[in-house]
Parts: C-alpha cells; structure tokens; sequence
C-alpha cells in the first residue's frame, strides 16, 4: 500500500523554510548582526582601533575589556540617568495606568463615551518632537513681568512668582514627567476600557445583588478580572520609559539634571563621537528592558492558552 494519498503532494521539509527564508533575512541584518555589532563596539576603545582597557588611566579603577561599562555603571552622569529613569518608572508609570483606568471607568458612565475617549486619546497622535516644542512653551519662562508661558501666566495672574520649571533641577523633571502622561495616558485608558468591556455584567450583577457596594464591586471583582490587561500595560509602560528619549531631548537636552539613558547614549554618539561608551550604554539598557519584554511574551502566552 502506498504511503501517500493520492493525488496529494507531500510538503518538502524545506518548504516552511522558504516561507521565512525573507524575514530571517531582514531580522538578521536589521537586528542580529547590529545586536551583534553593538556588543563587539561597547568593547573597543573611541578609535576603535583596541580593546576598551587600553583607556585605563594608571592609578584609577579599570575593568580592562569591560571598561566601557565601568563609565556606563559608575560614572556620576549616568547614576543620574539612572535615578531620573526610575523617578520616570515609578511617576509615569503609576501616573498613566492609574488615570488610564479612571477615565476608563468614569467614560463607560456618560453617555457621549467615544468622544470622550478620543479627546484624552489625541495626544497621542502628536509626535513626542511635537510635544515637548507644545509643553516647551507652556513652561516658558520670562525674567520680566510679562509672560508668554502659560503656567507661568496662570502662576503671576494668581499673585505667584514664575518659575524656571526646565531648569529648576527640584520641578524639571517632574516636569518633563507631566509631559509623558498626558501623552500615554490615552494609551493605557484605550487598553484598560477594552478590558473592562470583556468584565460579566452578569457578575457584577450577582455581586450587587449580594449586598456589595460598589466600591467593593470594583475592588474585588472588576480589578481581578482585568489584572492580565493591567500587567501588559504596565509592563509595555516600563518598556516605553526606559526608552524615554525625545521628550528629555527637545525640552532640556538632558541639562539641569534631567539625564536619561536613552538621552546619554545619543550624547555620548554624536556629540562627544564616543561609539565605544554608547554602545555599552545601548547594551545595558537592552539588558535592563529583556525582562519587561520576557513578562509581556509570557502573558500573552497565557491569555492564548485561556483562549
């Protein structure tokens, strides 16, 4: 008996091959071999012509090879691009999901709930450029009477003093964190509103019913059932922080004290024309965001096997 049915052709084991032969190619110049790349530079020395440890200055401390990484872990620019990254996690990040879900909440309720939707949604649509240009006038300040920044002018007009917001190192970063929120938190209340459409009404139903108020009914019901949503959306947030860049960039250029990682690895490439520390900061930060992208991979894994 023949082992084939007939009239059917049996696939060659190369076939799937074929069909991802393109995108393995694309992948492997766009991401593996610059991957690959970035790690060999974060190892060289600025002209590139020896090992990172022929830059060790006698009599100072030296990680020979990995001496780029010493600066990108211990030097005082980036322990403040350090700190300021994780005033941005903890800000913005608790900032957006918790509006996000507020506004998705309170917008299920009224009755005009898409146009709603759409206004908190639309600073997205802007670029992050656009958006720090916008917020940069907003902060303006002026060191005559009149001025042109709107906070500042809402600030005078209420009997206050204006404030440098940008440069006053205790409200700039701060500052610029306003700026990330009102940007992403359509974006996590877009996320969260869906998921609160998936909750039973049946449920909560039953647990009005039960003599739950409805305090109780969001805590204990609404909250569990959308938690895998919450968890992808904060995890995408820290994702998207980390990488926080053109906002820092724009507004202050990482002055006054407001480094980022993202801001310091483009200074260090093209204005101080040192490929060697950049790309050890670019490995870092790559390394510090693998974790967030794994619990992201790994949820959506769960919510298919749900499905």
């Amino acid at each position: 008996m023949a082992n084939s049915t007939p009239g059917i052709m049996r696939q060659k084991p190369i076939t799937p091959w074929m069909y991802l032969l393109p995108a393995l190619i694309i992948m492997t110049v766009f991401i593996v071999y610059p991957g690959i790349n970035t790690v060999y530079l974060s190892l060289r020395n600025p002209e590139n012509t020896d090992w990172a440890g022929a830059r060790c200055i006698e009599g100072q401390p030296c990680w020979g090879i990995f001496e780029n990484y010493r600066y990108a872990f211990t030097s005082t620019v980036m322990q403040t691009a350090f700190r300021n990254n994780l005033i941005w996690i903890i800000i913005m990040v608790s900032g957006t999901v918790a509006l996000g879900l507020l506004i998705a909440v309170l917008a299920d309720k009224v009755k005009y709930e898409s146009v709603a939707k759409s206004i908190i949604f639309l600073p997205m649509a802007i670029s992050f450029v656009g958006a720090g240009v916008i917020w940069k006038f907003v902060y303006n300040y002026g060191s005559g009477q009149v001025q042109i920044g709107l906070l500042n002018a809402v600030v005078t007009a209420l009997g206050g003093q204006p404030v440098s917001w940008l440069t006053e190192p205790r409200v700039n970063t701060i500052a610029l964190i306003v700026v990330g929120i009102w940007m992403w938190t359509g974006f996590c209340m877009t996320n969260l509103a869906a998921a609160l459409k998936g909750v039973s009404d049946e449920i909560l139903e039953a647990a009005r019913v039960d003599g739950a108020n409805e305090w109780q009914v969001f805590w204990k019901i609404t909250i569990p059932q959308i938690m895998p949503t919450i968890v992808v959306v904060v995890t995408t947030m820290v994702i998207n922080v980390l990488k926080i860049f053109d906002i820092v960039y724009v507004m202050t250029g990482g002055n006054y004290g407001t480094e980022v990682i993202a801001n310091r690895m483009y200074v260090e490439m093209y204005k101080n024309y040192d490929p060697g520390r950049a790309s050890a900061i670019a490995v870092l930060l790559i390394i510090i965001i693998i974790p967030f992208m794994i619990m992201n991979i790994r949820r959506f894994q769960k919510q298919e096997e749900m499905r």
